[in-house]
């Protein structure tokens, strides 16, 4: 658990963190209405994956709390975090929460497999092949789930930890209210 988060703001996610978040959220978004095969779903799904390489990155050489290091859900920090959520106390964290730092790696990681199996469509090998279509589209419907359930926990755990997370993930600011 990173130390409580006092009632004086305290800033979190730098300006990177925050244009990377909510470009992959256009992309996403975007490429859920545009057309499978059009040039512009292709490129949108390069945009995310490169976005999602460029923070991978960022996850090794950025700021302190856009580092993997200060927020991976090791077992034993997911243990804590929902054994906490569980037994009603509230844990505060700084940066990612355990379960939060979960699900943002899972979101990277469908991202990056749409992108590949975007990719493998378009070659010789692949190219007509149904069960790949059939795995890209059940990986972007399970993106978008986990992308929805990623928005409704931040606005919960928000509440419970009397924070507003939606607001930090804007201006980069985190501030806990006391009461």
């Amino acid at each position: 658990m990173n130390a409580p988060t006092p009632s004086q703001p305290v800033r979190v996610w730098d300006p990177f963190v925050r244009v990377f978040h909510w470009s992959l959220v256009a992309c996403v978004l975007l490429n859920f209405v545009v057309e499978e095969g059009e040039a512009l779903h292709q490129a949108l799904g390069y945009a995310a994956s490169a976005l999602v390489g460029a923070r991978i990155i960022w996850g090794f050489v950025g700021t302190r709390h856009a580092r993997f290091a200060d927020f991976f859900p090791t077992p034993t920090r997911l243990r804590r975090h929902f054994a906490s959520l569980l037994a009603g106390r509230r844990e505060h964290h700084v940066g990612h929460n355990p379960a939060g730092a979960l699900m943002m790696l899972a979101l990277m990681a469908f991202v990056l497999l749409l992108g590949l199996t975007g990719y493998l469509q378009t070659t010789d090998m692949f190219w007509g092949d149904e069960w790949l279509e059939e795995v890209h589209e059940a990986l972007a419907s399970t993106l978008l789930g986990l992308a929805g359930l990623h928005a409704a926990a931040a606005i919960i755990m928000g509440r419970l930890e009397r924070t507003n997370l939606i607001g930090a993930m804007i201006t980069g600011v985190k501030l806990r209210r006391d009461r």
